[in-house]
């Protein structure tokens, strides 16, 4: 089963633009997804919807960030592209009237409740602002240079 990766890729574009001091192309955020730009279109239209990012047409247009990333937590940025599926795991529904098939569900639902109430209130607990500072610091302890527009991408690969 494929995990849906978006929320991921959707933080890394983030950190990217945060570190960019004008507007961002979705061709070249495309790129930094490894995706198309339709695809990312569509994922920032989430994020502008809520405030997070705001979009400039025409030459010297694209995304900027608009939003304060110590006040924005991942929870926020979950649930702006659309809250997607947290677990990949859930119960079979074949033979909804059969017993055991409901005895099983049961007993499953309140782990897979649980789990995804632990996970979205860690989610909650996270700042862009600590994931941020989190990034640089990974990338200075590997003797990374100071970041510019171009090698930031390559720093951290």
């Amino acid at each position: 089963m494929r995990r849906d990766s978006k929320l991921s890729g959707v933080l890394h574009i983030l950190l990217h633009m945060a570190e960019r001091d004008g507007p961002v192309t979705s061709e070249d955020l495309s790129r930094m997804m490894d995706t198309n730009p339709v695809v990312v279109r569509r994922i920032m239209a989430g994020l502008r919807d809520q405030g997070y990012v705001q979009s400039e047409k025409g030459h010297g247009g694209g995304w900027t960030l608009s939003c304060d990333f110590a006040k924005v937590t991942l929870k926020d940025i979950y649930d702006a592209v659309g809250s997607p599926s947290l677990l990949a795991i859930g119960n079979r529904t074949d033979a909804p009237k059969c017993l055991v098939e409901q005895a099983v569900n049961a007993a499953l639902q309140q782990s897979f409740d649980d789990a995804e109430r632990i996970l979205l209130s860690r989610l909650g607990n996270v700042t862009l602002a600590e994931l941020s500072a989190d990034c640089r610091a990974r990338i200075e302890s590997r003797g990374g240079a100071k970041r510019t527009k171009t090698n930031w991408h390559r720093a951290s690969e």
